[in-house]
């Protein structure tokens, strides 16, 4: 390796890391300020530790077992799921549309970060093959000795240029675009799981009435069978409300957050291509001033 192909590794290398560590801080940024926002979640004992800690903190990282056991735990999510959809009948219409467009939302957004990561992918390849051009003309500006090194070098130059430039655009739509697309179909699918939990709650208090007409029916335990039925209602109706407010509040959010992504996005594409135009142009004037 050449010491400027050493160099040019170690600028893209350099580029990439700060990419991914703003990409990182950003997201971290969004999560912290959506706790830090939340009605329930800012009077949480942990999240205060957590950013008022003035001493190190120790994270072990997952065994093997955790993460078994966390796959199970989605999969056993996904089989309720579909058990509870086929078995118990929602009394809400509110609630039976928001699953419906959940579960339609998040297949798109899926779709669509996929074909965002591909895109970006494409954009880094690209850059990619700006090194090696770049470097196989700045071979041959250094193995002629004639009048043709100095219009290589320039060429080579900008070539270059041309990657710092189309390694910006690849950071930038996977900052803006990709992550935010991501963030959300995550941030939907907690929205369906929500939604699950309380068609758990809804078929307990169903089981719950059940029990209590069994009981009357019977004569035998029905006080017990009225507190258990009222602490299944209870519960009931506090997840359906504060589900409520998350759902209202996961919509005006996800609105909001996809116009700025996409409009700070539109605004440093016009930024780059404008740099890309003035590049071409500079450099075709340096080329013609070396004839």
């Amino acid at each position: 390796m050449t010491k400027e192909e050493f160099t040019k590794m170690k600028q893209e290398l350099e580029a990439e890391y700060l990419a991914t560590f703003k990409k990182t801080v950003a997201m971290h940024e969004v999560f912290l300020t959506r706790l830090a926002s939340h009605s329930v979640f800012r009077e949480d004992a942990h999240l205060h530790v957590f950013l008022e800690y003035d001493q190190d903190l120790c994270a072990r990282p997952k065994g093997k077992l955790q993460q078994l056991g966390g796959l199970i735990k989605s999969v056993g999510s996904t089989t309720d799921q579909y058990y509870l959809n086929a078995t118990v009948r929602d009394v809400n219409d509110f609630f039976e549309q928001q699953m419906n467009s959940l579960t339609e939302y998040h297949g798109q957004l899926k779709e669509a970060t996929s074909r965002t990561d591909k895109m970006t992918e494409k954009h880094k390849e690209l850059a990619d093959s700006f090194i090696k051009i770049s470097g196989g003309l700045l071979q041959l500006a250094n193995s002629d000795n004639g009048h043709l090194d100095k219009f290589l070098s320039k060429v080579a130059d900008t070539f270059e240029k041309a990657r710092k430039v189309e390694s910006r655009v690849a950071s930038d739509q996977d900052l803006k675009l990709a992550d935010t697309l991501r963030y959300y179909m995550r941030d939907s699918q907690a929205a369906r799981a929500l939604l699950v939990r309380r068609l758990k709650c809804l078929a307990n208090y169903e089981n719950a009435n059940r029990a209590l007409e069994k009981a009357r029916h019977k004569n035998k335990d029905i006080h017990a069978a009225e507190v258990a039925q009222s602490v299944a209602c209870e519960q009931f109706e506090a997840i359906s409300t504060q589900a409520k407010e998350e759902l209202l509040d996961f919509k005006t959010r996800r609105l909001h957050a996809f116009r700025k992504s996409l409009i700070e996005l539109a605004e440093l594409e016009i930024k780059h291509a404008r740099t890309q135009q003035d590049l071409l142009r500079k450099s075709i004037q340096s080329l013609k001033d070396l004839l």
